[in-house]
């Protein structure tokens, strides 16, 4: 089952906060996993979770990846055969470089930009990669970080930077060099404000 937004845009708007609010629900679970497992537990499976918590009721594909071409803005993802081999990249990259680099946030930049720039899925795509930018925080400090307003809320408040920053990143790829340092620079900033408001 699908909702459509056309035909029902306030419905579909009080779905998608309930599922968003499901989705962090999960999210916490998932943080809760992965400090018990280590970042080993940063897989396929739990971004698949995330994904399908966040479009339930909304696409009826959500919770797999993508089978067909997806377009965003100005933006064209990879093409959708090449969806798994970027995620097993994306992965691998995270797992080994896990106590080489020290950032913070630099990780989880990579992870959301990453996800953002593959698209793996055919909806949901943003609210997935926020929530696994803010695994990957929680899991390098080594706690569920204290807040009334985490990351991933504090980006969909102001999205002109979260713009801006994955732009830059975008360029930096196109140019042929990877450079997230925007993104983590954004991201440290809404960190250290979320854990002022604690």
């Amino acid at each position: 089952m699908a909702l459509r937004e056309k035909e029902h845009p306030i419905l579909h708007e009080r779905i998608q906060e309930q599922n968003l609010l499901r989705q962090y629900d999960l999210l916490t679970n998932c943080i809760e996993i992965g400090l018990e497992k280590g970042i080993d537990a940063f897989d396929k499976f739990t971004l698949w979770a995330l994904n399908y918590a966040a479009v339930s009721n909304i696409c009826q594909l959500g919770g797999r990846y993508r089978e067909g071409p997806i377009y965003v803005g100005n933006h064209i993802p990879p093409h959708f055969r090449d969806v798994e081999r970027h995620m097993d990249q994306l992965f691998s990259l995270v797992h080994e470089n896990w106590e080489i680099i020290d950032g913070p946030t630099t990780l989880a930049a990579y992870v959301l930009w990453r996800l953002n720039w593959i698209h793996p899925f055919i909806e949901g795509n943003g609210r997935t990669a926020r929530a696994a930018c803010y695994y990957i925080i929680c899991l390098r400090y080594g706690d569920l970080l204290p807040g009334r307003k985490i990351v991933p809320e504090r980006i969909r408040e102001n999205r002109e930077p979260y713009y801006k920053a994955l732009k830059a990143a975008d360029d930096a790829w196109e140019a042929g060099h990877f450079d997230v340092s925007e993104l983590d620079e954004y991201l440290q900033g809404l960190l250290v404000d979320q854990l002022k408001d604690a």
